[in-house]
């Protein structure tokens, strides 16, 4: 019935114009093959489509024979696959390239990821064939088809073992490859309009930043907008394996591919690394080049380039590492700010690198100016005190302490202050002060001595350091971090810098530190441990009541019994141990400043009130 259908609206074809065509005559047509393909009349179909005197009918109609077709195809094992693929063929021969792209695009909308693979696997060099057929009026409908591509890559899982890529048991391997062939040839006709454009802009003397050629511009500015997107997904997603660990990596082939393309396209790879810096110096038109130049999609570039080290041929070598790192930072804070954790992993490595080809001492105190520098930070507090993955964590604190070894003293000052102000975090803060007392100790080396950590320049940080955030009614386990480690630089202090030297000043300042730090912390430390006394005698109260009225119960697993969880009095235990702890260190500041004391000489005038004056 189908095939008679469609012979009898061929036959009532043939007489026609190809603009005179109904609506039914197309109807017709399409309901009629597609059934006759379905039915396994492919034979018959091949016959008709292959016909010299159809040929003007098969180019209006015939790209509506797509879709059974594909379905063929797709399959493989259909006995009639041969003669499906030789009516594939003709019909991208013959067909308008407008309808069959129209066509063979609808055929890519899937959800399933082996049905995704294998329609990116079959289509794409169709694709590309029809595309290339339109000639200068190419530029909108490709990038209209990468798009669509790349959105149903975007489906398919990504790859986080070496066994998975080496496999491609999750097939993105195989798109990327074929991503990869499908827009070279636009990419040597891009390349190739560029190479025309420079030699006619410099024929012409044409003034500078004007471009030649409206679609060479166009088929230029589709391959860069699917660089950007590749970019951002999958290349933003994906953890790629260095060569020790996978000699031959198809991804990381697939991001050097995209590096490649944009350097061929005339895209300087430098500039779109360093673009957050070099934007500044672009006012006209940024709005455009934040829509040009994705900010996720440059970081991930240069992710790829300075920790993987990707498209080191065509990046050249004479940026100083100070500038990489300031171009860097933009990236970095970029990444820092997200919260996933892929991202977060790509900021911190993008970190760590831009930071290891400095010298320790060499960042200048102007740096803290610019604000990535403040920004960074504070995002680093977030990761080493929120983010989920413990390793994260760990290596968040790694590149924090080398991200301070790198600034000179000044700027370590000033940082210091900065972060002992915003970060609002008891173990950044006692980070931060161990870092200080570190800083003392070296300053204090013969040799060593600096204006910022020792003399009249430390007290202001030190009084920043030797303070209740809360008077006595501070919760000391809340700031425990920042008030152990306080106590314990205060301890070094008072041991390292004799009261005859006095080279960082605490002895003039402590008095002060007597009144506005010992003495707070002792009452502090008092009111304390009374009331957690209090609520572990309520606590051990309530406890011998309940065991009179419930018998014990306890857990076993597979014939062991199972620890206990903390209980309140245990938590009350270990928080009166803290105490003691830090009463412990109270007390020997205290016996260390009386012994100091009541070794030292009577004063010969007591007239005057100020409190003497430091060894600079």
């Amino acid at each position: 019935m189908a095939l008679e259908q469609l012979s009898d609206v061929v036959q009532r074809c043939q007489a026609l114009p190809d603009d005179s065509y109904t609506t039914e005559d197309h109807d017709v047509f399409m309901i009629a093959g597609r059934t006759c393909i379905e039915e396994g009349d492919i034979t018959q179909v091949l016959s008709i489509v292959l016909d010299e005197k159809n040929q003007d009918i098969v180019r209006c109609m015939g790209w509506n024979l797509l879709p059974p077709l594909i379905k063929v195809l797709l399959r493989k094992e259909n006995k009639d696959l041969s003669q499906c693929l030789a009516v594939f063929n003709h019909l991208l021969q013959t067909c308008t390239p407008k309808e069959l792209l129209i066509g063979l695009l609808e055929q890519l909308d899937q959800d399933d990821p082996v049905i995704i693979a294998e329609s990116v696997h079959l289509l794409l060099t169709p694709l590309q064939q029809v595309l290339l057929r339109l000639g200068s009026r190419k530029a909108s409908s490709l990038g209209m088809t990468l798009s669509s591509v790349l959105d149903l890559v975007a489906k398919l899982p990504l790859p986080h073992t070496k066994e998975q890529e080496e496999d491609d048991t999750l097939l993105l391997c195989r798109c990327c490859a074929d991503l990869t062939e499908f827009v070279k040839p636009f990419v040597r006709e891009a390349t190739q309009n560029t190479l025309n454009g420079v030699a006619q802009s410099e024929t012409t003397r044409k003034t500078e930043g004007e471009r030649v050629g409206g679609k060479e511009d166009e088929l230029r500015t589709e391959l860069l907008k699917f660089c950007m997107k590749t970019l951002s997904h999958p290349l933003l997603e994906l953890q790629l394996k260095d060569p020790e660990t996978l000699a031959v990596s198809p991804l990381r082939n697939f991001a050097t591919d995209i590096l490649n393309t944009l350097h061929s396209i005339g895209e300087s790879l430098p500039s779109l690394a360093f673009q957050p810096m070099m934007k500044r110096k672009l006012i006209p038109g940024f709005l455009e080049e934040e829509v040009r130049y994705p900010k996720e999609s440059l970081a991930s570039l240069a992710h790829l380039v300075f920790v993987h080290h990707l498209g080191a041929d065509i990046f050249p070598a004479v940026f100083s590492s100070v500038f990489c790192l300031r171009c860097n930072m933009e990236h970095i804070c970029l990444l820092l700010s997200r919260s996933e954790e892929f991202r977060i992993q790509k900021g911190l490595e993008l970190y760590e690198k831009s930071l290891v080809r400095l010298e320790d001492g060499s960042l200048h105190a102007d740096l803290l100016d610019i604000k990535t520098f403040l920004t960074v930070p504070q995002n680093m507090v977030k990761v080493m005190t929120f983010c989920p993955r413990h390793d994260l964590r760990t290596r968040g604190l790694k590149v924090f302490q080398m991200s301070i070894d790198k600034f000179d003293t000044e700027a370590k000052y000033k940082f210091f202050q900065y972060m002992l102000k915003t970060s609002n975090h008891s173990g950044v803060e006692g980070f931060i002060i161990k870092n200080i007392k570190n800083q003392i100790n070296f300053a204090l080396q013969p040799g060593n001595g600096n204006v910022w950590f020792e003399g009249g320049q430390l007290l202001p940080l030190l009084r920043k350091v030797l303070i209740l955030p809360d008077g006595p009614e501070t919760d000391l386990l809340q700031h425990l971090d920042r008030l152990m480690e306080s106590l314990n630089l205060l301890r070094f202090l008072i041991i390292r810098d004799k009261v005859t030297e006095n080279q960082t000043g605490i002895w003039t300042e402590l008095y002060k530190i007597e009144d506005t730090f010992l003495k707070p912390l002792r009452v502090a430390v008092n009111m304390s441990r009374a009331h957690y006394e209090r609520e572990l005698h309520d606590t051990m109260e309530t406890k011998k009541s309940k065991v009179k009225e419930e018998p014990e119960l306890s857990v076993t697993v597979g014939g062991e019994k199972l620890s206990d969880v903390p209980s309140e009095s245990q938590a009350l235990h270990m928080a009166l141990h803290t105490f003691d702890m830090m009463e412990s260190v109270l007390v020997r500041i205290e016996e260390l400043i009386e012994m100091t004391e009541n070794l030292q000489p009577e004063p010969m005038s007591p007239s005057s009130s100020d409190p003497p004056c430091f060894k600079a």
